[in-house]
């Protein structure tokens, strides 16, 4: 990772990108996903998540969570706060979003 000028080694992890496509029928309240769904999804899964918005490119937004192994988001995805995250979508969005999961080398 490169902050600056300097390299950054970060030891192997797990990072979980959620994309949202937006178009011209899509609503997408960005208030409510910063301060209630991603603050779910990290309470939830015990985890840092980053959020992106939009300014130009398909997707509106984006959040990225870091795990520690894919053990961990495989933990976090089957845990019980998971059906109330997945639940919320619907309170802020009317996009379908896609996920991508990558290992952090």
């Amino acid at each position: 990772m490169r902050r600056g000028r300097a390299w950054i080694t970060v030891s192997s992890m797990i990072r979980v990108s959620v994309l949202y496509p937006g178009g011209d029928d899509i609503n997408f309240d960005h208030d409510y996903y910063k301060n209630t769904h991603v603050p779910l999804a990290c309470s939830s899964w015990n985890v840092a998540g980053e959020i992106d918005k939009g300014i130009s490119g398909p997707y509106i937004a984006a959040v990225h969570f870091f795990f520690e192994s894919m053990e961990h988001f495989q933990a976090a995805m089957a845990s019980p706060g998971t059906g109330a995250v997945m639940a919320d979508v619907a309170n802020y969005t009317n996009t379908t979003p896609s996920m991508q999961i990558s290992e952090i080398v």
